[in-house]
C-alpha cells in the first residue's frame, strides 16, 4: 500500500506522521491542515486520523485524507504496537506522567524473572478498566472532566486482547516492554495492572507507538519533513 502520497492529499491518501511530544492527535491533523492550505492551496480537504495517541505519547499517527478518510474505521481497527517504559514503585491518579505522583511503594523484591513471569500472564484476551483520565465518554461527558475534578467516572471494563508483551530492558526502578495489542488498548492501564500484579506500585513514563496494522514508525515523516514535502510540491504548481 503506498503512503505519503502527497500530489494525492485532495482526492485521498494515507500519510504516516511520528507525533510530536505533547501534540494531540487533533494538533496534527489541524496543522497538516494549515499546511495544506498553505502550500498547495487546498482550504477543504477531509483530514482524520486512525487511532488516537495522548499527548504525551510519541510516533506513529495514521492520517487518512480525501476519499481515504472512508477507511479511518477500517485503520482504527488495526492492531497496535508500542515501546512503553514504566517505572516502578509510584503510582499517579492518571497512571502517567499528566499527574503527579499520590502514593510510593516497595519494589526491591522486583526483579528480571519475576517481571518476565508476570508479563506472560497478561498474554491474551482479558477485561481492561480503562483510566479515568481517558476521551471516555459517561454521562455525556468526557472521563477526564469528571477525574480531573477528583469525582471517579468508575469506568466499565473492556474486552481487549494482548498479541506479545515482552521485556525488552530492565533497569529499577523502570521496565521497558514492547506490546502488540487490540485497539483500545490502554498502555497506562496496562502499566498499572503490571504494578499490582508485581505487588508495587507503577506509572507509565514513556510511550511511543511503533506499529499500526501493516504500517510502521520507519515509515513515517516529522511534522518538519511533511512541511518540506508540501513546500516543494506547492513550488513545483
Amino acid at each position: 500500500m503506498e503512503v505519503n502520497r502527497f500530489e494525492s492529499i485532495k482526492e485521498g491518501t494515507i500519510l504516516l506522521i511520528d507525533k510530536p511530544y505533547d501534540w494531540t492527535s487533533f494538533d496534527v491533523v489541524g496543522k497538516l491542515r494549515s499546511l495544506i492550505k498553505k502550500y498547495i492551496g487546498e482550504k477543504s480537504v477531509k483530514i482524520g486520523h486512525a487511532g488516537t495517541l495522548d499527548p504525551l505519547a510519541t510516533g506513529l499517527l495514521v492520517i487518512c485524507t480525501g476519499k481515504a478518510t472512508k477507511r479511518v474505521m477500517e485503520l482504527t481497527a488495526d492492531s497496535k504496537e508500542y515501546l512503553a517504559k514504566i517505572k516502578l514503585g509510584e503510582t499517579t491518579p492518571s497512571f502517567d506522567l499528566e499527574t503527579e505522583v499520590d502514593a510510593t511503594y516497595p519494589f526491591n523484591h522486583v526483579n528480571r524473572e519475576l517481571v518476565e513471569d508476570v508479563l506472560l500472564k497478561f498474554t491474551g484476551w482479558q477485561m481492561q478498566e480503562p483510566p479515568a483520565f481517558s476521551a471516555k465518554y459517561i454521562k455525556g461527558k468526557r472521563a477526564y472532566e469528571f477525574a480531573r475534578k477528583g469525582i471517579d467516572p468508575k469506568l466499565d471494563p473492556v474486552p481487549i486482547e494482548i498479541l506479545s508483551i515482552d521485556l525488552i530492558d530492565f533497569n529499577l526502578p523502570f521496565v521497558t516492554i514492547k506490546i502488540l495489542c487490540s485497539k483500545g488498548t490502554y498502555i497506562r492501564a496496562l502499566a498499572r495492572d503490571i504494578g499490582k500484579a508485581l505487588s508495587t506500585g507503577a506509572h507509565l513514563v514513556e510511550l511511543r507507538r511503533t506499529r499500526s496494522g501493516v504500517f510502521s514508525i520507519e515509515q513515517a515523516l516529522t511534522i518538519a519533513e511533511v512541511e518540506k514535502k508540501l513546500s516543494d510540491l506547492g513550488n513545483q504548481n
